[in-house]
């Protein structure tokens, strides 16, 4: 099964990382879901609320306060202003 490998982290500190079987996401263009295979992009993060559903595990949740997001070859970097994982999720999950 195809997956895609995301790191999500804010200015001053490492928030997630993963494998994910998809990202959804708010951008200056609106919402973006990302699955494995998706063609490259980079696009403005707006604020808002980032939902990841790991490949294993339920769906962690990430407020950001803007920044990037780029995706290319399954990889997803986030680079948030600020970020914090909603409660009860973890820094680091799957493989990196």
């Amino acid at each position: 099964m195809a997956q895609l490998e995301v790191e999500i982290v804010a200015a001053d500190h490492h928030v997630w990382a993963g494998a994910a079987k998809m990202v959804k996401a708010r951008t200056s263009d609106g919402e973006i879901g990302i699955l494995p295979g998706h063609s490259p992009l980079l696009a403005i993060l707006a604020a808002g609320e980032l939902a990841i559903d790991p490949v294993s595990g339920s769906r962690i949740e990430v407020n950001v306060d803007g920044g990037f997001f780029s995706v290319d070859g399954d990889r997803v970097v986030i680079v948030a202003d600020n970020a914090n994982l909603s409660d009860g999720a973890s820094a680091t999950a799957g493989t990196r």
